[in-house]
């Protein structure tokens, strides 16, 4: 067949979608506005393209002589691990990305992991080579010792290798970047080398929905690979849920991909990667197949949120000012349409009406919903993130994470003594020249709120990354990182006066000029303890000096509070406030006398 399905996996920020994006515009026939050919075509979501990572694995097709290649871009972050694993059941092989100056990182181990037990040949592509500092011979040794570590047969321990520089638009067989042209290398290899899909032309329909799209006038769209049989439009089916249920239906519309695009087709041949609509309450790892001969496929296991969080409606004094959609009704519809496409995410009523407990896979997973909703001009507010326990066999048991660490060595002591105390276990410690490369198993919520103080341990140079190992036995409590906020006294607006006063008890996180409320947190102190200051105090004018003399003292810069910092930062008895235009922190009860009673409780 002239066909081949690849996934193209690699750590995050080693340069995938830069390479699909070189596929993409070297292939035949692909056509594009010029103005619109930008960088990184496989990241169209805004976020992705701010934060340089893959959030949403995403579809591409490509034709090179006359093989089209389907290519399945997958998310490099463990968060959105899940999406990983149910991509290795639309391929037949893999494109490895490996940083030339890196080497393989934890998340390539990941997913690579479930590509070789899914049995996939991969091509190794070494990046970056005109990086400074590349060093490919190494990169290669390493990832070899990763597949060995794996459990690679002697077969996919022969994988061809192919140098590249992604930005450049060229690859190779050799390290030397002068003897590059273009990215036809890559392209040779991937029709020798990745096998075409194996079909059984005798048996009847069966289509595995992998992945969900939501479209405004086809409604839910189902993403899958047609493993045999045809496809028609307006074909009758036979829909089976996960749970075996069977429900007669009929196939609206059929769609293929055309490079980037979705585009209708009238059928689809077994192999293929294709879209269907018309099929309601369709859900991953679902099987489409013939009504006469109904053969399911084996369900893709979704897997279980570890973290949870409470969204609800924005209760401040400036609620309503600065969002579009503020009700508890668009919040909820809001939340279900994720639902729609994000089986990893749950949402569950609480007693109040107005609020919801989201649960989701990390930290970052919810983030990147809340600053979605955000954008999309909801006002909200959010808690603490919790971890989420189990119980089996009268045990109590949480997520604990595989954490790997690169620093600096002259820091890796601070960061070793403040692991320990969050209940990290170390496993691995190796030192190669000035960088130390730590290996810990630490609770997941051991890691809650330490992203920033790691980074300041490390002077900003440290990187983490981590991923989920499974449920394990309660490690015990742990003291975690006490803070006291400064809290706005009264409702106002800020002064220098006032702030002046108010940064000698702890670093302000908010400027002059600055609408605040009564229980707003505008700081944070220098003790655990919190601390009501007024940061709206005028300077009041006497007969004796007007009221610019006297020192002039200057004001500190305020710390700047992102979305993530917000929510690391904030304690049990805190909100983050999130609107289109500001995120705020604030106590739960504004009033400092429920404070005190709430706190005497």
């Amino acid at each position: 067949m002239n066909l081949r399905n690849i996934a193209i996996i690699a750590h995050v920020d080693h340069g995938k979608t830069t390479l699909v994006d070189a596929l993409l515009k070297q292939s035949a026939g692909f056509k594009q506005k010029a103005d619109a050919v930008t960088e990184l075509i496989m990241d169209s979501n805004d976020l992705e393209r701010e934060r340089g990572i893959t959030i949403f694995s995403k579809n591409a097709s490509v034709n090179y002589k006359d093989v089209k290649i389907n290519i399945i871009d997958t998310p490099g972050h463990a968060d959105f691990g899940g999406e990983v694993e149910r991509i290795m059941r639309m391929v037949d092989g893999v494109l490895l990305v490996v940083d030339a100056k890196e080497g393989p990182m934890p998340q390539t181990k990941f997913v690579l992991r479930k590509a070789i037990q899914a049995g996939h040949k991969a091509i190794v592509v070494v990046n970056k080579i005109d990086k400074p500092g590349a060093r490919p011979t190494w990169t290669i040794d390493k990832t070899f010792d990763l597949f060995v570590e794996l459990g690679a047969s002697d077969a996919q321990l022969d994988f061809p290798i192919v140098y590249a520089s992604g930005v450049q638009g060229k690859a190779g067989l050799e390290e030397g970047l002068e003897t590059m042209k273009d990215i036809e290398p890559l392209f040779e290899k991937i029709v020798e080398v990745i096998p075409p899909p194996t079909v059984d032309a005798s048996a009847p329909l069966q289509f595995l929905s992998i992945s969900l799209a939501y479209d405004n006038f086809k409604g839910k769209i189902a993403v899958g690979r047609l493993y045999s049989g045809t496809l028609k439009k307006n074909m009758d089916v036979l829909h089976i849920d996960r749970h075996g249920a069977r429900k007669k239906t009929r196939i609206v519309s059929l769609m293929g991909y055309v490079g980037m695009n979705r585009v209708d087709v009238e059928s689809v041949e077994a192999g293929d990667i294709c879209a269907i609509s018309g099929i309601d309450n369709v859900s991953i790892g679902e099987t489409i197949t013939a009504i006469d001969d109904p053969r399911p496929l084996p369900t893709i296991d979704i897997e279980e949120p570890t973290v949870k969080m409470t969204f609800g409606v924005n209760t401040s004094p400036f609620s309503g000012q600065e969002g579009q959609f503020t009700t508890s009704r668009q919040i909820r519809e809001r939340l279900d349409r994720e639902l729609e496409t994000d089986v990893a995410l749950k949402v569950a009523s609480t007693d109040v009406e107005s609020r919801w407990v989201v649960s989701g896979r990390g930290e970052l997973h919810l983030a990147i919903l809340i600053e979605k909703m955000r954008r999309e001009g909801f006002e909200l507010e959010v808690s603490r993130p919790q971890v989420i326990f189990k119980e089996e066999g009268g045990k109590k048991l949480e997520p604990i994470e595989m954490l790997s660490i690169e620093c600096p060595e002259e820091f890796a002591g601070s960061v070793i003594q403040k692991l320990g105390q969050r209940r990290g276990e170390m496993k691995d410690m190796k030192v190669e020249g000035p960088t130390a490369f730590l290996e810990f198993e630490i609770p997941t919520r051991g890691l809650i709120g330490y992203r920033s103080e790691f980074m300041t341990d490390t002077r900003g140079l440290g990187l983490m990354n981590t991923l989920l190992k499974g449920y394990e036995d309660y490690r015990g409590e742990f003291e975690g990182r006490p803070h006291g906020s400064l809290i706005a006294f009264e409702n106002g607006t800020t002064t220098t006066y006032g702030l002046l006063g108010a940064q000698e008890r702890g670093q302000m996180f908010i400027g002059p000029a600055v609408e605040v409320y009564a229980g707003m947190v505008v700081g944070e102190t220098a003790k655990p303890e919190d601390l009501e200051v007024n940061v709206c105090k005028l300077k009041q004018l006497s007969n004796m000096r007007s009221k610019g003399d006297g020192v002039a003292e200057a004001l500190d810069v305020p710390r700047q509070m992102g979305l993530e910092d917000a929510i690391e930062y904030v304690g049990d008895d805190e909100l983050v406030e999130i609107t289109p235009k500001n995120i705020r922190i604030r106590k739960t009860y504004l009033d400092s006398t429920a404070r005190k009673r709430a706190a005497g409780k």
